[in-house]
């Protein structure tokens, strides 16, 4: 970072990623901002700067102490411990240390109390709720919302009809040829533990999962104009059931609605979509397989005169970004699910989804919302052909 960058930095003021101080003297207190920082994208502690922009400066003599500070903070005061770095710029009110933090590949971050710190705005605060840090195992691939046990689901809420079916299409031989016992054959494909299902054998192969885990159907709704209305709407419909039944049922519902053009056709044509049918599919696989199910919230699809919109809970996990999507980057949230929804969807898990939907009709927006905790797709809808 250079003199520019830094003042360029100390205009915009304090945010998310960037934390001023006139001057630290506590290890305790400079441990909880770099904990808050590794638990989400990282930062930088401006060291040097009051909170209102003015630079205050440093004398020589109080970078080495800084850095010894730095150093201790991190190694005895973080669990586990960090590695940040430091930089010293001058400027023309005196030296400014910059403190990299970069963004934790081990989380949760916790102090030695073992109280986790998470960023809220350009301030910190206590993580106070199980979801927060469920997701922070989560984002280190220690724990996955698709392996939780499904609220007291056990073997005999199996769909022993669908999973039969699974079976010998997957395996070529029929389940009663399997020598071991089902609960021991659900535990060794990892859909369940010690007799119950996860989410993962929920969703795949569960029955009643509407009233079990009512949380994770799929609610669509279509409207007669552009916006949302509490009362006007000409059709919605809540769809559950096994992941393969929820994929057909909520792709049906979407193409049900969309407008076809005739195009050069003859008048007993059907015509084609406005939105080709591999689009749906794409974004509603993606929406099923890779949501975030440590959120008690609903898929939803809303239909309007002007554009579709498909919303997943879960922002994009990690350091994943909307660019990065689109190159056929991916992060698998949920790898119990994914590997099953190669074998039961039009899904083939090798994070080229976004790209095929793309190539396919490019007018699609995504929307990475991590406040909300939210991942929006939005498909304009096409009044002619060429695809827009």
């Amino acid at each position: 970072m250079d003199r520019v960058e830094l003042e360029e930095i100390i205009k915009r003021g304090e945010d998310s990623l960037h934390q001023f101080k006139s001057d630290v003297t506590s290890e305790i207190s400079i441990a909880r901002e770099m904990i808050a920082f590794s638990n989400a994208l990282g930062g930088k502690i401006i060291i040097g700067v009051s909170d209102n922009g003015s630079v205050s400066g440093l004398a020589r003599s109080d970078i080495g102490r800084l850095s010894n500070l730095v150093s201790n903070a991190a190694s005895q005061h973080v669990r586990p411990a960090i590695n940040p770095l430091t930089e010293n710029i001058s400027h023309a009110d005196g030296l400014v240390m910059v403190v990299h933090v970069s963004p934790g590949i081990s989380k949760p971050y916790m102090d030695k109390d073992g109280v986790v710190w998470i960023k809220s705005g350009p301030d910190k605060r206590k993580a106070t709720s199980r979801e927060e840090i469920q997701r922070m195992y989560q984002s280190s691939g220690l724990i996955h919302g698709d392996a939780v046990l499904a609220g007291g689901m056990t073997i005999k809420d199996l769909d022993i009809r669908e999973f039969e079916r699974f079976y010998e299409k997957q395996y070529e031989e029929t389940l009663n040829l399997q020598e071991l016992p089902l609960e021991q054959l659900m535990e060794n494909l990892n859909l369940s533990r010690d007799g119950f299902l996860n989410v993962a054998g929920a969703l795949l192969f569960g029955k009643y999962t509407a009233f079990r885990l009512p949380a994770f159907i799929v609610k669509c709704v279509a409207y007669p104009g552009n916006d949302i209305h509490l009362d006007d709407y000409y059709d919605s419909q809540d769809i559950s059931g096994v992941i393969r039944t929820v994929f057909d049922d909520t792709v049906a519902f979407i193409l049900r609605h969309l407008r076809r053009v005739q195009q050069n056709q003859n008048v007993n044509s059907l015509g084609k979509l406005e939105i080709p049918k591999i689009v749906i599919e794409e974004l509603v696989a993606n929406a099923l397989i890779h949501r975030d199910y440590f959120i008690s919230a609903s898929v939803r699809i809303f239909v309007f005169s002007d554009r579709i919109e498909i919303v997943s809970p879960g922002h994009l996990p990690n350091n994943l970004t909307i660019e990065n999507i689109k190159r056929g980057n991916s992060n698998i949230r949920n790898p119990i699910l994914a590997s099953f929804a190669t074998k039961l969807l039009p899904y083939r898990g090798l994070g080229n989804g976004i790209i095929r939907a793309v190539k396919a009709f490019p007018d699609i927006e995504f929307v990475d919302d991590r406040d909300g905790n939210l991942f929006k797709c939005i498909i304009k809808r096409c009044h002619k052909l060429p695809y827009c």
